[in-house]
Protein backbone atom coordinates (compact mmCIF):
# COMPACT_ATOMS: atom_id res chain seq x y z
CA UNK A 1 0.00 0.00 0.00
CA UNK A 2 1.09 3.38 -1.22
CA UNK A 3 0.62 6.83 0.45
CA UNK A 4 -1.57 8.71 -2.29
CA UNK A 5 0.02 10.86 -4.19
CA UNK A 6 -0.71 14.42 -5.09
CA UNK A 7 -0.72 16.02 -8.10
CA UNK A 8 -0.72 19.85 -9.04
CA UNK A 9 -3.60 19.85 -11.96
CA UNK A 10 -5.91 16.71 -10.07
CA UNK A 11 -5.49 17.43 -6.73
CA UNK A 12 -5.23 15.12 -3.37
CA UNK A 13 -5.59 11.82 -4.59
CA UNK A 14 -9.21 10.13 -2.84
CA UNK A 15 -9.02 6.93 -0.62
CA UNK A 16 -10.46 4.18 -1.03
CA UNK A 17 -11.54 0.95 0.46
CA UNK A 18 -7.80 -0.38 1.54
CA UNK A 19 -7.53 3.19 3.26
CA UNK A 20 -10.58 2.47 5.02
CA UNK A 21 -10.29 -0.56 6.27
CA UNK A 22 -6.51 0.14 7.59
CA UNK A 23 -8.14 2.96 9.40
CA UNK A 24 -9.95 0.22 10.96
CA UNK A 25 -7.07 -1.59 12.23
CA UNK A 26 -5.92 1.81 13.85
CA UNK A 27 -8.60 2.38 15.95
CA UNK A 28 -7.65 -1.19 17.35
CA UNK A 29 -4.51 0.84 19.13
CA UNK A 30 -6.10 3.68 19.68
CA UNK A 31 -9.35 2.20 21.41
CA UNK A 32 -6.81 -0.05 23.60
CA UNK A 33 -4.57 2.81 25.04
CA UNK A 34 -7.77 5.32 25.54
CA UNK A 35 -9.36 2.60 27.96
CA UNK A 36 -5.99 1.94 30.01
CA UNK A 37 -5.95 5.34 31.32
CA UNK A 38 -8.86 4.19 32.84
CA UNK A 39 -8.96 0.60 33.01
CA UNK A 40 -7.79 -0.11 36.51
CA UNK A 41 -10.74 2.19 38.36
CA UNK A 42 -12.55 -1.48 39.51
CA UNK A 43 -9.10 -3.46 39.42
CA UNK A 44 -7.30 -1.39 42.36
CA UNK A 45 -9.24 -3.22 44.95
CA UNK A 46 -8.39 -6.40 43.78
CA UNK A 47 -4.97 -5.83 42.44
CA UNK A 48 -4.50 -4.56 46.64
CA UNK A 49 -6.04 -7.40 48.14
CA UNK A 50 -3.71 -9.92 46.37
CA UNK A 51 -0.30 -7.47 45.83
CA UNK A 52 -0.78 -5.90 49.21
CA UNK A 53 0.81 -2.93 47.79
CA UNK A 54 1.80 -0.02 50.14
CA UNK A 55 0.13 2.94 49.72
CA UNK A 56 2.57 4.96 47.61
CA UNK A 57 2.93 2.03 45.26
CA UNK A 58 -1.01 1.85 44.79
CA UNK A 59 -1.16 5.54 43.68
CA UNK A 60 2.23 4.13 41.49
CA UNK A 61 0.52 1.70 39.51
CA UNK A 62 -2.52 3.88 38.89
CA UNK A 63 -0.73 6.76 37.58
CA UNK A 64 2.48 5.56 36.15
CA UNK A 65 0.92 4.98 32.77
CA UNK A 66 -0.14 8.27 32.35
CA UNK A 67 3.07 10.11 33.35
CA UNK A 68 5.31 8.08 31.06
CA UNK A 69 2.48 8.16 28.51
CA UNK A 70 2.65 12.07 28.63
CA UNK A 71 6.27 12.59 28.95
CA UNK A 72 7.18 10.63 26.21
CA UNK A 73 4.66 11.57 23.46
CA UNK A 74 6.47 14.58 21.61
CA UNK A 75 9.61 11.82 21.67
CA UNK A 76 7.89 9.52 19.99
CA UNK A 77 6.20 11.80 17.54
CA UNK A 78 9.37 13.19 16.27
CA UNK A 79 11.38 9.63 16.51
CA UNK A 80 8.15 8.29 14.22
CA UNK A 81 8.69 10.94 11.41
CA UNK A 82 12.41 9.77 11.55
CA UNK A 83 12.18 5.94 11.23
CA UNK A 84 8.82 5.19 9.85
CA UNK A 85 4.74 5.57 11.54
CA UNK A 86 3.94 1.86 10.53
CA UNK A 87 7.30 0.34 11.99
CA UNK A 88 7.23 2.74 15.55
CA UNK A 89 3.52 1.56 15.81
CA UNK A 90 4.19 -1.83 14.95
CA UNK A 91 7.44 -1.54 17.69
CA UNK A 92 5.19 0.13 20.50
CA UNK A 93 2.43 -2.53 19.74
CA UNK A 94 4.80 -5.76 20.10
CA UNK A 95 6.49 -3.79 23.57
CA UNK A 96 2.11 -3.07 24.62
CA UNK A 97 1.55 -6.72 23.95
CA UNK A 98 4.57 -7.97 25.92
CA UNK A 99 4.08 -5.25 29.11
CA UNK A 100 -0.18 -6.25 29.00
CA UNK A 101 1.20 -10.12 29.55
CA UNK A 102 3.59 -9.21 32.40
CA UNK A 103 0.52 -6.97 34.32
CA UNK A 104 -2.03 -9.49 34.04
CA UNK A 105 0.71 -12.38 35.81
CA UNK A 106 2.50 -9.79 37.86
CA UNK A 107 3.17 -11.41 41.23
CA UNK A 108 4.70 -8.35 43.29
CA UNK A 109 3.67 -4.38 43.02
CA UNK A 110 6.73 -3.75 41.95
CA UNK A 111 6.51 -6.02 38.82
CA UNK A 112 2.80 -4.83 38.17
CA UNK A 113 4.74 -0.59 38.49
CA UNK A 114 7.55 -1.51 36.07
CA UNK A 115 4.59 -3.16 33.43
CA UNK A 116 2.76 -0.18 33.50
CA UNK A 117 5.51 1.57 32.86
CA UNK A 118 5.91 0.00 29.63
CA UNK A 119 2.92 0.11 28.66
CA UNK A 120 3.20 4.03 29.24
CA UNK A 121 6.79 4.13 26.60
CA UNK A 122 4.22 1.26 24.19
CA UNK A 123 1.39 3.85 24.65
CA UNK A 124 3.15 7.05 23.45
CA UNK A 125 4.54 5.33 20.38
CA UNK A 126 1.11 4.44 19.55
CA UNK A 127 -0.71 7.92 20.11
CA UNK A 128 0.50 9.37 17.80
CA UNK A 129 1.64 6.81 15.48
CA UNK A 130 -2.24 6.41 14.30
CA UNK A 131 -2.56 10.34 13.88
CA UNK A 132 0.47 10.85 11.52
CA UNK A 133 -0.72 7.47 9.61
CA UNK A 134 -4.66 8.88 8.81
CA UNK A 135 -3.03 12.28 7.64
CA UNK A 136 -0.42 10.17 5.53
CA UNK A 137 -3.14 8.17 4.15
CA UNK A 138 -6.00 10.82 3.79
CA UNK A 139 -4.98 13.34 1.90
CA UNK A 140 -7.83 15.05 0.47
CA UNK A 141 -9.29 17.32 2.64
CA UNK A 142 -13.17 16.43 3.11
CA UNK A 143 -12.20 12.64 3.81
CA UNK A 144 -9.04 13.42 6.46
CA UNK A 145 -11.61 15.33 8.15
CA UNK A 146 -14.20 12.70 8.61
CA UNK A 147 -11.75 9.62 9.63
CA UNK A 148 -9.81 12.46 12.32
CA UNK A 149 -14.06 12.87 13.70
CA UNK A 150 -14.01 9.22 14.05
CA UNK A 151 -10.43 9.58 15.86
CA UNK A 152 -11.38 11.96 17.98
CA UNK A 153 -14.54 9.95 18.84
CA UNK A 154 -12.53 6.72 19.48
CA UNK A 155 -10.67 8.13 21.62
CA UNK A 156 -12.94 9.78 23.73
CA UNK A 157 -15.35 6.45 24.00
CA UNK A 158 -12.40 4.28 25.46
CA UNK A 159 -11.90 6.45 28.24
CA UNK A 160 -15.60 5.82 29.31
CA UNK A 161 -15.33 2.31 27.79
CA UNK A 162 -12.02 0.94 30.04
CA UNK A 163 -13.48 1.78 33.07
CA UNK A 164 -17.28 -0.26 32.49
CA UNK A 165 -14.84 -2.98 31.03
CA UNK A 166 -12.81 -3.28 33.80
CA UNK A 167 -15.90 -3.59 36.19
CA UNK A 168 -17.38 -6.40 33.95
CA UNK A 169 -13.95 -7.81 33.62
CA UNK A 170 -13.09 -7.85 37.38
CA UNK A 171 -17.16 -9.36 38.36
CA UNK A 172 -16.52 -12.23 36.48
CA UNK A 173 -12.52 -13.34 36.32
CA UNK A 174 -9.46 -11.91 37.83
CA UNK A 175 -7.92 -8.59 37.91
CA UNK A 176 -5.19 -9.69 35.21
CA UNK A 177 -7.70 -10.14 32.56
CA UNK A 178 -7.85 -6.16 32.15
CA UNK A 179 -4.64 -6.47 30.74
CA UNK A 180 -4.66 -9.67 28.69
CA UNK A 181 -8.05 -8.14 26.75
CA UNK A 182 -4.85 -6.42 24.63
CA UNK A 183 -3.22 -9.12 23.61
CA UNK A 184 -5.92 -10.35 20.78
CA UNK A 185 -5.81 -6.70 19.16
CA UNK A 186 -2.20 -6.17 19.24
CA UNK A 187 -1.40 -9.47 17.92
CA UNK A 188 -4.58 -8.31 14.81
CA UNK A 189 -2.13 -5.47 14.88
CA UNK A 190 0.97 -6.83 14.21
CA UNK A 191 -0.65 -9.57 11.66
CA UNK A 192 -2.45 -6.97 9.90
CA UNK A 193 -0.48 -3.80 10.10
CA UNK A 194 2.88 -4.54 7.53
CA UNK A 195 0.12 -5.38 4.48
CA UNK A 196 -2.62 -2.84 5.34
CA UNK A 197 -0.85 -0.09 6.62
CA UNK A 198 1.71 2.55 5.11
CA UNK A 199 4.53 3.46 5.75
CA UNK A 200 6.34 7.44 5.13
CA UNK A 201 8.90 9.15 6.73
CA UNK A 202 11.16 11.92 5.93
CA UNK A 203 14.02 10.32 3.58
CA UNK A 204 17.01 12.68 4.61
CA UNK A 205 16.18 13.51 8.52
CA UNK A 206 18.20 15.67 10.30
CA UNK A 207 19.96 14.15 13.59
CA UNK A 208 17.75 13.25 16.55
CA UNK A 209 18.20 15.37 19.43
CA UNK A 210 18.64 13.12 21.83
CA UNK A 211 19.21 16.27 24.67
CA UNK A 212 15.55 17.12 23.72
CA UNK A 213 14.80 14.05 25.54
CA UNK A 214 15.04 14.35 28.89
CA UNK A 215 14.06 18.12 28.98
CA UNK A 216 11.11 17.00 27.10
CA UNK A 217 10.54 14.97 30.13
CA UNK A 218 11.98 17.37 32.59
CA UNK A 219 9.30 20.17 31.61
CA UNK A 220 6.44 17.33 31.10
CA UNK A 221 6.49 15.05 33.88
CA UNK A 222 6.80 17.80 36.92
CA UNK A 223 3.96 20.12 35.85
CA UNK A 224 1.55 16.68 35.34
CA UNK A 225 2.37 14.94 38.42
CA UNK A 226 1.56 18.64 40.36
CA UNK A 227 -1.18 19.46 38.69
CA UNK A 228 -2.74 15.75 39.53
CA UNK A 229 -1.65 15.96 42.95
CA UNK A 230 -3.18 19.44 43.75
CA UNK A 231 -7.17 18.65 43.75
CA UNK A 232 -6.74 16.02 46.37
CA UNK A 233 -4.10 17.59 48.97
CA UNK A 234 -4.43 21.16 47.65
CA UNK A 235 -1.69 23.99 46.75
CA UNK A 236 1.21 22.99 49.06
CA UNK A 237 4.76 23.59 48.60
CA UNK A 238 5.95 20.12 47.14
CA UNK A 239 3.22 20.80 43.95
CA UNK A 240 3.96 23.99 43.25
CA UNK A 241 7.99 23.60 43.24
CA UNK A 242 6.94 20.32 41.13
CA UNK A 243 4.74 23.00 38.49
CA UNK A 244 7.73 25.89 39.04
CA UNK A 245 10.30 23.16 38.21
CA UNK A 246 9.09 21.82 34.72
CA UNK A 247 8.24 25.30 33.89
CA UNK A 248 11.76 26.20 34.00
CA UNK A 249 12.52 22.57 32.34
CA UNK A 250 9.67 23.60 29.72
CA UNK A 251 11.30 27.04 29.02
CA UNK A 252 14.82 25.13 28.79
CA UNK A 253 12.95 23.00 26.41
CA UNK A 254 11.54 25.58 24.04
CA UNK A 255 15.05 27.40 23.79
CA UNK A 256 16.81 24.23 22.87
CA UNK A 257 14.12 23.72 19.85
CA UNK A 258 14.45 27.27 19.03
CA UNK A 259 18.48 27.40 18.75
CA UNK A 260 19.28 23.42 18.14
CA UNK A 261 20.68 22.85 14.45
CA UNK A 262 18.39 19.62 14.36
CA UNK A 263 15.51 20.25 17.06
CA UNK A 264 13.25 17.24 18.20
CA UNK A 265 10.03 19.82 17.31
CA UNK A 266 10.45 22.02 14.45
CA UNK A 267 9.60 25.95 15.25
CA UNK A 268 8.84 25.74 11.34
CA UNK A 269 5.24 23.59 13.03
CA UNK A 270 4.61 26.82 14.13
CA UNK A 271 4.70 29.06 11.64
CA UNK A 272 1.81 27.07 9.61
CA UNK A 273 -1.68 29.90 10.53
CA UNK A 274 -3.60 27.80 12.43
CA UNK A 275 -1.62 25.37 13.99
CA UNK A 276 -0.47 27.65 17.39
CA UNK A 277 -4.20 28.62 18.02
CA UNK A 278 -5.17 24.74 17.55
CA UNK A 279 -2.75 23.90 20.65
CA UNK A 280 -4.27 26.41 22.38
CA UNK A 281 -8.35 25.73 21.61
CA UNK A 282 -7.67 21.84 21.68
CA UNK A 283 -5.84 22.33 25.51
CA UNK A 284 -8.61 24.04 26.72
CA UNK A 285 -11.14 21.78 25.17
CA UNK A 286 -9.51 18.90 27.44
CA UNK A 287 -9.58 21.17 30.55
CA UNK A 288 -13.26 21.50 30.19
CA UNK A 289 -13.59 17.44 29.47
CA UNK A 290 -11.65 16.14 32.19
CA UNK A 291 -12.64 19.42 34.87
CA UNK A 292 -15.93 18.06 34.92
CA UNK A 293 -15.22 14.55 35.09
CA UNK A 294 -13.42 15.15 38.02
CA UNK A 295 -17.04 16.28 39.42
CA UNK A 296 -19.30 13.84 37.62
CA UNK A 297 -17.56 10.37 38.85
CA UNK A 298 -17.90 11.12 42.27
CA UNK A 299 -21.34 12.43 41.88
CA UNK A 300 -22.55 9.63 40.78
CA UNK A 301 -20.78 7.51 43.55
CA UNK A 302 -20.31 9.25 46.81
CA UNK A 303 -23.33 12.08 46.48
CA UNK A 304 -25.81 8.97 44.54
CA UNK A 305 -24.43 6.58 46.45
CA UNK A 306 -23.97 4.45 43.00
CA UNK A 307 -21.71 1.18 43.03
CA UNK A 308 -18.72 2.03 40.78
CA UNK A 309 -19.73 -0.73 38.13
CA UNK A 310 -23.48 1.08 38.52
CA UNK A 311 -21.35 4.73 38.07
CA UNK A 312 -19.48 3.25 35.39
CA UNK A 313 -22.82 2.47 33.08
CA UNK A 314 -24.74 5.43 34.02
CA UNK A 315 -21.42 7.26 32.70
CA UNK A 316 -21.93 5.52 29.41
CA UNK A 317 -24.94 7.57 27.89
CA UNK A 318 -23.43 10.38 27.88
CA UNK A 319 -21.10 8.91 25.26
CA UNK A 320 -24.20 7.98 22.68
CA UNK A 321 -24.25 11.67 21.45
CA UNK A 322 -20.75 11.66 20.14
CA UNK A 323 -21.03 8.92 17.71
CA UNK A 324 -22.76 12.19 15.89
CA UNK A 325 -20.90 15.32 17.20
CA UNK A 326 -17.65 14.82 14.90
CA UNK A 327 -20.00 14.04 11.41
CA UNK A 328 -21.64 16.85 12.23
CA UNK A 329 -18.93 18.92 12.78
CA UNK A 330 -17.46 17.83 10.01
CA UNK A 331 -20.22 18.02 7.72
CA UNK A 332 -20.56 21.96 8.92
CA UNK A 333 -16.85 22.18 7.80
CA UNK A 334 -17.09 21.14 4.35
CA UNK A 335 -20.37 23.03 3.20
CA UNK A 336 -18.74 26.20 3.51
CA UNK A 337 -19.55 27.19 7.49
CA UNK A 338 -16.23 28.75 8.80
CA UNK A 339 -14.07 26.88 10.93
CA UNK A 340 -14.13 29.73 13.30
CA UNK A 341 -17.95 29.19 13.98
CA UNK A 342 -17.76 25.32 14.50
CA UNK A 343 -15.73 25.76 17.38
CA UNK A 344 -16.75 28.39 18.96
CA UNK A 345 -20.06 26.36 18.79
CA UNK A 346 -18.08 23.61 20.19
CA UNK A 347 -17.35 25.82 23.14
CA UNK A 348 -20.81 27.13 23.90
CA UNK A 349 -22.35 23.66 23.82
CA UNK A 350 -19.77 22.25 26.33
CA UNK A 351 -20.30 25.90 28.66
CA UNK A 352 -23.95 24.73 28.16
CA UNK A 353 -22.95 21.21 29.89
CA UNK A 354 -20.93 23.41 32.81
CA UNK A 355 -24.42 25.94 32.84
CA UNK A 356 -26.55 22.71 33.79
CA UNK A 357 -24.16 21.14 36.20
CA UNK A 358 -24.42 24.38 37.79
CA UNK A 359 -28.09 23.52 38.40
CA UNK A 360 -27.87 19.99 39.70
CA UNK A 361 -28.52 19.44 43.64
CA UNK A 362 -27.77 16.25 45.80
CA UNK A 363 -30.66 14.33 44.11
CA UNK A 364 -30.32 15.04 40.21
CA UNK A 365 -28.63 12.56 38.53
CA UNK A 366 -30.45 13.28 35.00
CA UNK A 367 -29.38 16.94 35.00
CA UNK A 368 -25.43 15.85 35.97
CA UNK A 369 -25.67 13.00 33.13
CA UNK A 370 -27.46 15.73 30.41
CA UNK A 371 -24.51 18.37 31.55
CA UNK A 372 -22.00 15.64 30.89
CA UNK A 373 -23.38 14.99 27.28
CA UNK A 374 -23.49 18.48 26.44
CA UNK A 375 -19.87 18.71 27.85
CA UNK A 376 -18.75 15.48 25.57
CA UNK A 377 -20.11 16.52 22.60
CA UNK A 378 -18.70 20.40 22.68
CA UNK A 379 -15.54 18.64 23.48
CA UNK A 380 -15.96 16.47 20.72
CA UNK A 381 -16.79 18.93 18.08
CA UNK A 382 -13.54 21.03 19.31
CA UNK A 383 -11.20 18.58 19.61
CA UNK A 384 -11.79 16.81 16.06
CA UNK A 385 -12.10 20.42 14.24
CA UNK A 386 -9.30 21.84 15.58
CA UNK A 387 -7.48 18.19 15.24
CA UNK A 388 -8.09 18.60 11.46
CA UNK A 389 -7.39 21.90 11.02
CA UNK A 390 -3.60 21.48 12.71
CA UNK A 391 -3.01 18.34 10.76
CA UNK A 392 -3.79 20.20 7.70
CA UNK A 393 -1.66 22.93 8.51
CA UNK A 394 1.39 20.66 9.14
CA UNK A 395 3.73 19.24 6.79
CA UNK A 396 3.39 15.70 5.85
CA UNK A 397 6.56 14.68 6.75
CA UNK A 398 6.00 16.38 10.06
CA UNK A 399 2.86 14.73 11.02
CA UNK A 400 3.93 12.53 14.52
CA UNK A 401 5.46 15.48 15.73
CA UNK A 402 2.52 17.80 15.23
CA UNK A 403 -0.03 15.07 16.61
CA UNK A 404 2.37 14.55 19.69
CA UNK A 405 2.18 18.47 20.45
CA UNK A 406 -1.60 18.41 20.13
CA UNK A 407 -2.04 15.00 22.56
CA UNK A 408 0.92 16.59 25.03
CA UNK A 409 -1.57 19.46 25.44
CA UNK A 410 -4.46 17.99 25.88
CA UNK A 411 -2.62 15.81 28.68
CA UNK A 412 -1.61 19.40 29.70
CA UNK A 413 -4.78 20.51 29.81
CA UNK A 414 -6.92 17.73 31.34
CA UNK A 415 -4.72 17.98 34.24
CA UNK A 416 -4.78 21.57 34.39
CA UNK A 417 -8.52 21.25 34.45
CA UNK A 418 -8.76 18.84 37.33
CA UNK A 419 -6.52 21.02 39.31
CA UNK A 420 -8.39 24.76 38.75
CA UNK A 421 -11.69 23.53 39.03
CA UNK A 422 -11.26 20.59 41.84
CA UNK A 423 -9.38 23.24 43.73
CA UNK A 424 -12.56 25.78 43.23
CA UNK A 425 -14.58 22.33 44.30
CA UNK A 426 -12.74 21.66 46.98
CA UNK A 427 -12.50 25.42 48.79
CA UNK A 428 -16.01 25.97 48.41
CA UNK A 429 -16.78 22.09 50.23
CA UNK A 430 -14.34 22.93 53.01
CA UNK A 431 -16.22 26.49 53.54
CA UNK A 432 -19.75 24.80 53.59
CA UNK A 433 -18.45 21.99 56.21
CA UNK A 434 -19.29 23.01 59.92
CA UNK A 435 -16.15 23.71 61.49
CA UNK A 436 -16.93 21.23 64.47
CA UNK A 437 -17.00 18.15 61.51
CA UNK A 438 -13.86 15.64 61.82
CA UNK A 439 -10.79 16.56 60.29
CA UNK A 440 -11.27 14.15 57.75
CA UNK A 441 -14.89 15.30 57.09
CA UNK A 442 -12.94 18.81 56.55
CA UNK A 443 -11.04 17.16 54.18
CA UNK A 444 -12.99 15.68 51.67
CA UNK A 445 -16.02 13.82 50.85
CA UNK A 446 -14.61 10.55 51.00
CA UNK A 447 -13.51 11.36 53.95
CA UNK A 448 -16.96 12.50 55.25
CA UNK A 449 -18.54 9.27 54.28
CA UNK A 450 -16.21 6.98 55.97
CA UNK A 451 -17.45 8.67 59.26
CA UNK A 452 -20.75 8.70 58.16
CA UNK A 453 -21.55 5.68 60.96
CA UNK A 454 -19.88 7.31 63.81
CA UNK A 455 -21.44 11.14 62.87
CA UNK A 456 -25.28 11.30 62.31
CA UNK A 457 -26.32 14.18 59.44
CA UNK A 458 -22.68 14.29 58.18
CA UNK A 459 -23.21 12.85 55.16
CA UNK A 460 -26.39 14.72 54.55
CA UNK A 461 -24.04 17.64 55.24
CA UNK A 462 -20.93 16.71 53.17
CA UNK A 463 -22.78 15.97 50.37
CA UNK A 464 -24.52 19.07 50.15
CA UNK A 465 -21.01 20.87 50.77
CA UNK A 466 -19.43 18.80 47.80
CA UNK A 467 -22.49 19.31 45.24
CA UNK A 468 -21.93 23.31 46.22
CA UNK A 469 -18.54 23.14 45.62
CA UNK A 470 -19.22 21.45 42.07
CA UNK A 471 -22.11 24.12 41.20
CA UNK A 472 -19.08 26.68 41.87
CA UNK A 473 -16.55 24.85 39.70
CA UNK A 474 -18.88 24.48 36.90
CA UNK A 475 -20.10 28.15 36.69
CA UNK A 476 -16.37 28.88 36.60
CA UNK A 477 -15.83 26.57 33.80
CA UNK A 478 -18.48 27.90 31.79
CA UNK A 479 -17.12 31.45 32.31
CA UNK A 480 -13.55 29.59 31.01
CA UNK A 481 -15.36 27.70 28.14
CA UNK A 482 -17.13 30.97 27.19
CA UNK A 483 -14.12 32.86 26.87
CA UNK A 484 -12.48 29.93 24.44
CA UNK A 485 -15.04 30.52 22.17
CA UNK A 486 -14.53 34.50 21.88
CA UNK A 487 -10.89 33.20 21.68
CA UNK A 488 -11.51 30.68 18.81
CA UNK A 489 -13.75 33.40 16.56
CA UNK A 490 -11.10 35.86 17.28
CA UNK A 491 -7.96 33.42 16.36
CA UNK A 492 -9.64 31.01 13.67
CA UNK A 493 -11.41 33.32 11.50
CA UNK A 494 -8.80 34.51 9.10
CA UNK A 495 -7.20 31.33 8.77
CA UNK A 496 -6.74 29.94 5.54
CA UNK A 497 -5.71 26.10 5.96
CA UNK A 498 -3.18 25.38 3.60
CA UNK A 499 -2.93 22.04 2.40
CA UNK A 500 0.41 20.37 2.79
CA UNK A 501 0.87 17.96 -0.33
CA UNK A 502 3.38 15.47 -1.05
CA UNK A 503 4.42 17.07 -4.36
CA UNK A 504 3.46 20.90 -5.53
CA UNK A 505 4.84 22.41 -8.34
CA UNK A 506 7.17 25.18 -6.20
CA UNK A 507 8.03 23.34 -3.47
CA UNK A 508 8.64 19.40 -3.64
CA UNK A 509 7.58 17.77 -0.44
CA UNK A 510 10.59 16.12 1.96
CA UNK A 511 8.06 13.02 2.15
CA UNK A 512 9.18 9.85 1.24
CA UNK A 513 6.23 7.44 0.76
CA UNK A 514 6.97 3.39 0.78
CA UNK A 515 4.37 0.58 0.89
CA UNK A 516 3.70 -3.25 0.82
Amino acid sequence: MTTNPTSSTSGPARAGRREWIALGVLMLPLLLVSMDVSVLYFAIPAISADLEPSGTQQLWIFDIYAFVLAGLLMTMGSLGDRIGHRRLLLIGAAAFGTASLAAAYANSAEMLIAARAVLGIGGATLMPSTMAMLRTMFTDPAQRAKAIGMWSGVMTAGIALGSVMSGLLVEYFWWGSVFLVNLPAMALLLALGPVMLPESKNPAPDRFDWLSVPLSMAAVLPVIYGLKEIPSKGWHSLYIVSITVGLLFAALFVHRQRTAASPMISPALFRGRGFAPSVVLNLVSAFGIMGSAYFTTQYLQSVLGKSALEAALWALLPSVPIGAAAPVATQLVQKGVNRAYVVTAGFLIAACGFGVLSLAGTDSMALVLVAAALLAVGGVVVMSTIMDLAMGTAPLERAGSASSLMETGAEFGGALGMAVLGSIGTAIYRHEIPASAPAPARETLGGALALADRVPGLTTVAREAFTSGMQGAAIAGAAILVGAAVLAGVMLRRVEMREQTCETPDEPSKLSPSGV
